[in-house]
């Protein structure tokens, strides 16, 4: 069994408490770590009838990801609703400013809550870490005006912590790369369509299947920014044949890659406001 040191199990036993807390919940649930490791958290503490997974599709999240969020919830033995959201038919989601995480999690929350109210749940959580709350997360202001509930976020838990107590509890998806939605391979600024959106994602796609784990492909237009992991970027020089084909059958016209390697946010560095 995997050890957490005494500082980590603290923060653990607290997100239980949190989470026993609640008295009932609807998880917001993406296949995700954070949100995987809150679903089991919940059905540990609450039991399943008292704990709900929901999983939000829209054009902004692959099929491969909503799929393999299908199938561990199965594993984990989690009831799970599915509900379709609209967030990239919203003008303000659309447009693509650096406040467009917001109107994502109004809309999604928005769709949630009256499910949660159906199920006759006390609170909706999603998995927002310690780790968001020193970065640039607009969305997770439409949380907390809303009352919604971040049981590991509240105990202190952070990325790595997440994961080594997800590695404990035994789910699979422990050292799950981390995935954002594909909106933001699209620098602010620029509008947010379902054509770019799928794009991305057939691009994505088509570099994982050459066994690369963290992938991000930038649309820049006709040009298209690979982001791997650093110590990923030798092999994908190797790889370039197949990649520059698959891409431009993607609709890209040309095909770069990234020295500096995946970082989160990257795109954050493009914006600037109005008048700047």
């Amino acid at each position: 069994m995997i050890q957490l040191d005494h500082h980590d199990e603290t923060k653990l036993d607290s997100a239980r408490g949190i989470v026993r807390d609640l008295t009932s919940v609807l998880v917001a649930y993406s296949g995700g770590v954070d949100s995987s490791l809150l679903l089991k958290l919940a059905l540990d503490e609450l039991g399943d009838g008292r704990a709900v997974a929901i999983l939000a599709s829209s054009p902004a999240y692959p099929e491969a990801e909503q799929e393999e969020a299908r199938v561990l919830a199965h594993k984990l033995g989690a009831r799970l609703v599915e509900v379709s959201t609209s967030e990239v038919e919203l003008e303000a989601y659309r447009r693509n400013n650096p406040d467009r995480c917001f109107h994502c999690k109004e809309e999604l929350f928005e769709t949630l809550e009256p499910v949660q109210h159906e199920l006759g749940l006390q609170y909706i959580a999603y998995g927002a870490t310690a780790d968001d709350a020193g970065d640039h997360r607009p969305g997770h202001g439409s949380a907390v005006r809303r009352g919604i509930r971040f049981p590991l976020l509240e105990a202190g838990m952070g990325k790595a912590e997440i994961r080594a107590a997800a590695r404990r509890l035994g789910l699979p998806n422990w050292n799950k790369p981390s995935f954002a939605c594909l909106s933001s391979r699209i620098p602010h600024g620029t509008e947010v369509t379902v054509e770019a959106l799928r794009q991305i994602e057939t691009a994505e796609a088509a570099i994982k299947a050459l066994g690369f784990s963290q992938v991000r492909v930038r649309h820049h237009g006709d040009v298209a920014r690979i982001e791997v992991g650093p110590n990923e970027i030798a092999r994908i020089v190797t790889e370039r044949g197949r990649i520059v084909e698959a891409l431009q059958s993607a609709g890209y016209r040309f095909v770069s890659l990234d020295l500096e390697g995946y970082a989160t946010g990257s795109l954050n560095r493009t914006w600037k406001p109005a008048g700047n």
